[in-house]
């Protein structure tokens, strides 16, 4: 009866990691450039009971006994299939369209990636900045933050969907700043180590960025000014998820009490 204890109790939880994942993805359903998760289950470990079993006329059975020990989350892996756009006619707003990041300066001197290009144009000690919403700096093509002269009006500032920058001339004829946003990808999105602040960072599992300015391999992404990428959370699925994943605690809930149940029926037997 212990064995149906731990197994009973390992369902528990992994299904309690599953509602915790299913909570996050609900959480940032409104949350700019948010990939939904899913949890990936693996079963543990088969206790082999005979390693050949025989019917009732002797003859042997084609396959062993094994009872299964539970189960344990895997994984948990992010889709990143491209969200919806959202029109909000702000000049600092751009959308993704491919499998693009952009590059941010974090304050400990190193990179991250995010889909989340809900931008501001901040007034620095060197001129404007262009920064996401916690102020980190949007890197160019050049490896250097994105930095125009404090006399542009920011108003007045364009993104062609390569990325780079616009300013009109005296004359009012848009001119190239010779400043282009980079964007870059990855062999294995998935394997980014997430942190705080929709902010992926570079592991092993992802390997290297792929800089889409020098790569001739890469399919560009397009960027969109003027939309932001909503999350691709379907609230649908989450929920029918969540009643799924609500259910199987349940069970499994249920097959310790029987486990318990029975164990003190024979704690309870008389010789």
């Amino acid at each position: 009866m212990l064995r149906s204890l731990w197994t009973a109790a390992s369902g528990m939880k992994s299904q309690q990691v599953n509602v915790d994942t299913i909570a996050n993805n609900l959480a940032n359903i409104n949350t700019t450039g948010y990939k939904t998760e899913r949890v990936e289950f693996q079963s543990l470990l088969y206790q082999t009971i005979q390693k050949k079993s025989y019917d009732s006329e002797g003859d042997p059975k084609p396959i062993p006994a094994q009872v299964g020990l539970g189960v344990k989350s895997g994984a948990i892996t992010s889709n990143f299939s491209q969200g919806i756009y959202t029109d909000t006619g702000n000049t600092f707003d751009f959308a993704i369209d491919g499998k693009g990041f952009f590059q941010v300066e974090l304050p400990d001197g190193s990179i991250g990636y995010t889909r989340n290009g809900a931008l501001k144009m901040s007034i620095g000690s060197d001129g404007l900045t262009l920064t996401n919403a916690e102020g980190y700096q949007v890197l160019s093509t050049a490896g250097e933050p994105v930095v125009l002269p404090e006399t542009y009006d920011s108003s007045r500032i364009t993104v062609d969907k390569y990325g780079n920058l616009w300013y009109p001339d005296a004359d009012g004829n848009a001119q190239m700043v010779g400043i282009q946003i980079e964007l870059v990808q990855f062999n294995n999105p998935a394997g980014l180590t997430k942190t705080s602040e929709s902010i992926f960072k570079q592991s092993d599992a992802s390997g290297e960025p792929r800089y889409e300015s020098q790569d001739t391999d890469l399919k560009k992404s397009i960027v969109q000014q003027g939309y932001l990428e909503g999350s691709n959370v379907s609230a649908a699925d989450e929920m029918v998820n969540l009643i799924i994943a609500q259910r199987a605690y349940e069970m499994n809930s249920k097959a310790i009490t029987a486990s318990d149940e029975m164990l003190q029926q024979a704690n309870n037997l008389r010789g």
